[in-house]
């Protein structure tokens, strides 16, 4: 069975199926904030949706990371990462330079999980 979460028209924001949460891309709702902040905010709202699953970040299987400058935000945006991610469980993960749909948006972050 699938179920799916925080639903509109366009989208389901979290989708499980078969032991696996899929998380569609999430931003910071803060788009004045530079890219720490953004990625700061970004991952507080992913905690929030994966708590609303049961899931925590060590159950991550996998990040997508989109960054609108990769060459400036890099090392910025891994300053956050790093102090966030499971230092016993990190997911895999890819980082790269993405034009996102909102001009004023630095990054956008997609999780897959494991559900335990």
């Amino acid at each position: 069975m699938i179920i799916r979460k925080q639903v509109n028209e366009r989208m389901s924001r979290i989708v499980e199926y078969n032991g696996v949460v899929y998380f569609a891309g999430i931003v910071s709702d803060d788009k004045t904030l530079d890219i720490q902040g953004q990625a700061t905010r970004a991952l507080e709202i992913a905690e929030a949706r994966f708590e609303e699953v049961g899931i925590s970040k060590h159950n991550l299987l996998m990040a997508q990371i989109f960054v609108k400058d990769i060459y400036r935000d890099f090392t910025n945006f891994n300053v956050v990462w790093d102090a966030w991610v499971s230092k016993e469980n990190p997911p895999a993960r890819a980082c790269v330079e993405a034009n996102i749909a909102s001009q004023e948006t630095l990054v956008e972050i997609i999780f897959t999980a494991a559900k335990s």
